[in-house]
């Protein structure tokens, strides 16, 4: 039996060995047959709700042609000279190259979790589910990019609270209001809308008003398929303010029962339309992707880039005030506290009373919305922190070429989105090391 193996064992290596030879001559050689054979061992993509991912999961056997099959590559890798690569292709690799590891981490848990699979899988979430830690930490990487760990991002999540807190906090400095005048003043009848006509037109306002400016500053901004503004008839979606429909080119807002804020408008504009998700899409619709990049999606790109959008409501909101920008704020520090509630529910074992007493440490009269993130943080483990993390990302890259330039030079708006937008959605670890050069 062992001298068999041996065989076996024997005639892998060679064949991997010949395959890393041949890769080596070409890399067209290498992506066609990468996409090939992953396409042939049908993996389902990430679904949004963790039952769903862990039913999905296929036979030992399959796993053992997949965890081959990556080995194989990984191999053949090794073999190719990234130097001699051309910029696009050196991308690839290294997209490639990310996906590889990530696949064999999922088949090391999926091997043990076949091994100890319950007849049923739990929906009270991760917690009352085996290996749930370790399948948390492996969907973090999935949603948000394969370099996080649930400590880390915890950290992440209590910092950006406390950076959002200081951006409100100053705005009710600057309002020369004492808290409790303040706080009468943003809840006066002025700042809520009541009825779809003024909600429809503010949105109209605003995207007139702000259209011209982004012109030169993100690139073919004026030249892609136009967005159409709606007001949302699906409750089921009324937990959000706004979303966007890509096949309608259409993103909705979401009025029903209560009145609509109007510093909402800005902030929402910019994240679901232009230069938002609708301007991202189209964006990456032109392009003439590779066989590599038309294989993989991630959507934690096109959260982060739709919420970094939203922090240049004054570069490019001409007309906007300091309260279009606390709308901005008042949403964000929501996701910021989310951050942190994510990893407590589903990796720290925190129950529901203790995330809402954390919610109530930092956002005051919305245990409504509370419970209905709570819910939503069990069902879907991991997705909410794509929007904050995203937008740290390019804010850093942001912050580093600014200490670059020389005093009084404008800050290059068009080449950096450029830079970002150009290849499409992509993790944030392989555009920092490969695009950005960190």
């Amino acid at each position: 039996m062992k001298k068999i193996q041996f065989i076996f064992l024997f005639l892998f290596l060679c064949n991997s060995s010949l395959f890393a030879q041949k890769s080596l001559q070409d890399w067209n050689e290498f992506e066609t047959a990468f996409v090939k054979d992953f396409k042939r061992l049908h993996i389902a993509d990430l679904q949004i709700y963790y039952v769903d991912n862990l039913e999905l999961i296929q036979s030992n056997r399959n796993i053992a042609k997949q965890e081959k099959m990556f080995l194989r590559y990984k191999i053949a890798l090794k073999s190719i000279d990234f130097e001699k690569l051309t910029k696009s292709q050196q991308l690839d690799y290294a997209l490639v190259s990310y996906e590889i590891d990530l696949h064999l981490e999922r088949i090391v848990l999926e091997k043990k979790w076949l091994s100890i699979k319950p007849k049923k899988i739990s929906t009270e979430g991760l917690q009352q589910v085996p290996m749930g830690k370790e399948w948390y930490a492996y969907f973090l990487k999935k949603w948000v990019d394969a370099e996080v760990t649930p400590d880390e991002l915890f950290q992440f999540g209590l910092s950006e609270i406390e950076r959002v807190k200081k951006a409100m906090n100053a705005i009710e400095k600057a309002s020369g209001l004492d808290s409790l005048e303040y706080q009468n003043y943003i809840n006066r009848p002025v700042f809520f809308f009541n009825d779809v006509a003024t909600i429809q037109k503010s949105f109209e306002i605003f995207k007139e008003e702000i259209s011209p400016n982004l012109v030169g500053h993100f690139p073919k901004v004026d030249q892609l398929p136009d967005v159409y503004i709606e007001q949302g008839k699906n409750k089921a979606y009324g937990q959000v303010p706004a979303y966007y429909a890509e096949v309608r080119s259409t993103f909705y807002y979401n009025y029903f029962d209560t009145p609509f804020n109007r510093r909402q408008v800005a902030w929402i504009f910019m994240h679901e339309a232009i230069p938002g998700h609708h301007y991202q899409i189209k964006y990456e619709d032109q392009l003439e992707k590779s066989k590599i990049k038309e294989l993989f999606s991630y959507s934690g790109y096109r959260e982060g880039w739709a919420a970094y959008v939203e922090e240049l409501i004054h570069e490019f909101g001409t007309y906007t005030t300091k309260y279009d920008e606390l709308g901005k704020w008042e949403w964000d520090i929501i996701r910021s506290v989310r951050v942190a509630m994510d990893v407590g529910l589903n990796y720290y074992d925190w129950s529901d009373e203790k995330a809402l007493e954390f919610w109530q440490q930092h956002i005051q009269g919305q245990d409504d919305i509370a419970k209905r993130e709570i819910g939503r943080m069990t069902r879907w483990p991991a997705q909410v922190i794509t929007y904050k993390y995203g937008v740290n990302q390019i804010l850093q890259w942001k912050a580093q070429l600014t200490a670059t330039l020389p005093r009084g030079k404008e800050f290059p708006w068009l080449a950096f989105h450029t830079k970002i937008l150009q290849n499409g959605a992509l993790p944030y670890s392989v555009m920092d090391a490969v695009i950005f050069g960190n």
